[in-house]
């Protein structure tokens, strides 16, 4: 007898990632507020038994970094490669690897980026502050990339809806 075949996640079209990131904005963005947005991926993290680092960026600077058990040191360069596509196009990791997509292309094919560096892979979100723009951003590593970028995007939700 053969496993039944399970459907693969339904992945999110361009226009519902950049809904996502047009509601999910701070109205400002602190050391206090990496600090509990962190915590708070570490408790849905730990809830789930999910093998992820965890990492938060602003203006360069490293406001929170987390590993939790099953995760390793290529998460960390993962993290690091994800949060450069968000600094260089201003939108999540996973929505600019979905606009190369959507023309019928990948990013690695078609970015001209060194992929060592750059990886447009679902898990890192701008950290995006009302009437400023980009200062940062979230990341995860650890998942299938949709659910690391899920993963971000349930935290961002219920962090905001506290605000």
């Amino acid at each position: 007898m053969t496993a039944p075949k399970q459907s693969p996640e339904l992945a999110p079209s361009v226009e519902e990632l950049e809904a996502q990131e047009r509601r999910l904005v701070f109205p400002r963005f602190t050391y206090d507020d990496a600090w509990a947005l962190g915590s708070l991926l570490v408790e849905l993290a730990r809830e789930r038994q999910a093998p992820v680092a965890i990492d938060i960026h602003r203006a360069g600077q490293q406001l929170f970094h987390a590993a939790l058990p099953g995760s390793s040191p290529d998460n960390d360069a993962w993290i690091a490669r994800k949060r450069r596509v968000v600094e260089r196009y201003g939108a999540a990791s996973y929505l600019v690897g979905a606009r190369f997509r959507a023309k019928g292309t990948t990013f690695e094919e078609s970015s001209r980026l060194d992929p060592d560096v750059y990886a447009a892979h679902g898990g890192s979100f701008p950290v995006t502050v009302e009437g400023v723009g980009v200062v940062g951003a979230v990341t995860v590593s650890g998942l299938p990339q949709l659910q690391d970028h899920r993963l971000v995007v349930e935290a961002l939700e219920h962090f905001l809806s506290r605000a």
